[in-house]
């Protein structure tokens, strides 16, 4: 979503209240939860708007009325499958593969509500302070695949089927002829409205998050999606769509028969290997064209060689197959976390043990001191190490200390099975991400509509 410095703003405002909205301590558990790429959040808000008369002063371009001063995206997750601290990886991931790492980004996770979900603003303006991120026509879908690819390779659910707006995206990709830039304001409209916004401004924040860009400054609201040079009014737009029958539309004094209807396809029980060749040998309609848009033909020959090399099979084998990979990363997910889990411990008691015994002297002539404070201002050092270790060893129940030689033949161990199950973690999760993008593959392909997919694990293991 591209965002403006606005009605009665300053670029400084405009970048410190969107700064602010982000990084709400009450959202993001005190700042818990908050990223800064290439710039300290405490400061983002002035490291942008720093880097925005730099760019004035090395270009000679002075910042417009209706330039782009950053980048807001909003990425969600579905309730309880991913930590926050997850989200926030996922979030920097994104915004490195958007932005190539030549933009300053801040990331925040919001955990305020029932789902997690990440907050991204991005600085228009390179790190260099000599050029400015291009928009694209298509950004949002393009975003969608990141982060879906992303969301895959971490176990997590993505929205395979989003709700159709007027007209399937698929279809509509496929047309020869690109909408106008209106039909495509209409369109985004439409889509913003069936989400049920609750009023007017909620639903021009949603489409701002489609990609719109609008603009509040003049008399008339207006319009402009990527690559369009001018402003469309929002009253030009006619019919059901002026500023007056959107307003109605949303308080539900005002419905419109939609224009396009929808039909869900159903799977043949043969094998896919049938489906596909006959989508490929009709070489038409919506499905394949949006599929041949949205994909390439080197993903369809390794759906194609994967379905010959393990014996063709029906669209619930293949599901089948797929929810069993899942089971088995999760699995080995959980394995591998508890691995690290006791050698963490066991590396923590080791080095309590090591430092109880670099201080005991010391603590004892504290001890034979009386527990002097002369003493103690002298040793404090060694004293609160060798408390420290005093209560771990307290806190875990432990009477007679185990040998330093012990545990680390015990940490040795503990690390050659967590070698061993990673080994088998990453086959696992290679496994798991070529069944899933075989899966994925087929139903664009065959407009399969994907039914509810097991929860897979969050957690993401590290060698």
């Amino acid at each position: 979503m591209p965002l403006h410095v606005g009605k009665g703003r300053n670029i400084s405002t405009a970048i410190s209240d969107i700064i602010d909205y982000v990084e709400n301590p009450q959202k993001t558990d005190f700042g818990k939860f908050i990223y800064g790429y290439e710039c300290d959040t405490r400061l983002a808000d002035a490291e942008f708007l720093l880097s925005k008369r730099q760019y004035a002063n090395l270009t000679g371009r002075n910042q417009g009325a209706d330039d782009v001063i950053a980048y807001h995206l909003r990425q969600a997750f579905k309730p309880g499958e991913v930590t926050p601290e997850e989200a926030n990886q996922i979030g920097r991931d994104l915004a490195l593969k958007l932005t190539k790492g030549n933009h300053a980004f801040v990331v925040c996770t919001h955990v305020d509500k029932h789902h997690v979900h990440n907050h991204i603003i991005i600085n228009s303006t390179t790190l260099d302070c000599q050029k400015k991120f291009r928009n694209f026509w298509g950004s949002t879908w393009a975003i969608r695949r990141m982060n879906d690819k992303l969301c895959l390779e971490h176990g997590l659910s993505i929205v395979e089927n989003p709700k159709p707006s007027r007209e399937h995206y698929g279809t509509w990709l496929g047309n020869k002829k690109q909408p106008s830039f209106q039909e495509q304001i209409r369109i985004a409209i439409d889509a913003a409205l069936e989400e049920k916004p609750k009023d007017f401004e909620e639903l021009l924040q949603k489409l701002e998050t489609a990609g719109l860009e609008v603009n509040r400054e003049r008399k008339h609201l207006r319009f402009r999606v990527p690559g369009q040079e001018n402003y469309t009014r929002c009253d030009t737009l006619k019919g059901d769509y002026t500023e007056q029958a959107i307003k109605k539309r949303i308080a539900g004094t005002r419905t419109v028969k939609p224009r396009h209807a929808f039909s869900k396809k159903t799977v043949s029980k043969v094998g896919l290997l049938v489906d596909i060749e006959a989508a490929i040998r009709s070489g038409k309609g919506p499905g394949y064209e949006r599929w041949a848009k949205v994909f390439n033909l080197k993903q369809l020959s390794q759906a194609v060689l994967y379905l010959k090399e393990h014996g063709d099979m029906g669209y619930e084998d293949l599901l089948e197959k797929a929810n069993a990979t899942t089971t088995n990363f999760n699995t080995l997910s959980v394995q591998i976390k508890d691995l690290e889990s006791r050698m963490n411990a066991n590396a923590e008691l080791q080095k309590q043990i090591v430092n109880y015994a670099k201080t005991r002297a010391v603590y004892v002539e504290y001890r034979k001191a009386g527990y002097s404070k002369k003493f103690r201002t002298a040793h404090e050092a060694e004293i609160l190490l060798h408390q420290a270790a005093k209560n771990h060893f307290d806190e875990l129940g432990i009477k007679k200390l185990p040998s330093v030689k012990s545990l680390r033949e015990e940490y040795t161990d503990l690390l050659e099975q967590k070698r061993k199950a990673y080994s088998a973690y990453k086959q696992a999760k290679n496994d798991m991400k070529e069944l899933h993008n075989v899966r994925a593959n087929v139903e664009y392909l065959l407009e399969i509509s994907s039914p509810p997919q097991p929860q897979r694990s969050t957690e993401k293991s590290r060698q």
